[in-house]
Parts: structure tokens; sequence; C-alpha cells
């Protein structure tokens, strides 16, 4: 939005500068001070009071930006559940984190010859991030799933088939 060169570049400067105050603020959350109840109550009403003045004056100008402000305000309320449900963040940082590995396979090994493979690999690196974000031994859990294949069985921390 900042690069349209039009009415929209403020709106986008807004927009990161807000969104810059928000995590900012949000990092001081995370280090205990002020509390999450402080900062919903205070700065998150204050910035969303902020943007949506800002937003509403220049949606009137009409064009990408009334799309823009008509699409953060119907999102507004999701937008903010950061700050009230404790396990989500305001970013995207953990999920970014968790595809890393997945992406550096595929820049360093040209990926697969076809449909097959694809689907082993994106199987396989399914099962080492969710092995280890639930703090499970990737190579234990590998090797159960492996044998299990190989002998027919179930894997007891698969639910059976019905």
């Amino acid at each position: 939005m900042i690069d349209r060169a039009d009415a929209g570049s403020a709106v986008g400067r807004d927009l990161l500068l807000h969104a810059d105050i928000l995590l900012a603020e949000w990092r001081r959350v995370r280090e205990s001070a002020p509390t999450r109840a402080a900062f919903q109550s205070g700065t998150l009403v204050w910035l969303q009071a902020e943007l949506a003045a800002s937003l509403a004056a220049r949606a009137a100008a009409g064009g990408k930006t009334a799309g823009v402000y008509a699409s953060l305000r119907a999102k507004e309320v999701s937008l903010s559940t950061f700050a009230s449900v404790e396990v989500v963040e305001p970013t995207n940082d953990a999920a970014e984190r968790a595809l890393r590995h997945a992406v550096c396979w595929r820049e360093t090994s040209g990926g697969t010859d076809g449909a097959s493979g694809s689907r082993f690999v994106e199987r396989v690196l399914t099962v080492v991030a969710s092995s280890r974000q639930q703090g499970h031994d990737v190579l234990a859990v590998l090797t159960k799933a492996l044998q299990a294949a190989r002998t027919g069985m179930t894997l007891p921390f698969f639910p059976a088939a019905a």
C-alpha cells in the first residue's frame, strides 16, 4: 500500500506505524509489564480507536483504500484475538518456524519427481513438525511408523481406523 503513491500510501504508513506500536507493546506484555488485562483495556483499545479513525477518514476517498478499510473492519474482532486467548500470538512467527525445515529441504533437494514422492515428503515433514511441537522423539516416531507400516499394525498414538 505504501508504494501505491496514492491515498493508500498514507493508510499503509498508518497501518505499519500501528503494527509497530502494537508489537512493541505486546513484547512488554510478554515480559509481564503491563499485564494482559491492562494491555486489553488500555493500549489495545487506544490503538483500535486510532486505527479505525485513521482508516475511516481515508476510506471516504474510495478506491482500493475503501476496500482495505472494509476488509479490516470485517476482521476487526479476530485481529485482536491474541489479546484475550493465551495461546494465540499476534504474528505467524511460530508457523514460519515450523515450516522452516520443509522450506530448507525443498530448496536444497530440488524437490521430488512425482506426486507419490511429494505425498511421501509432505507426510514425513508433517510427522516431523508435529512430533517436535508435541515434544516426541522424531526418530522414535518415524521408526514406529515404519515398523507399523511393515507389519500392518496401528500405531498406539494414532486413532484406530473405524
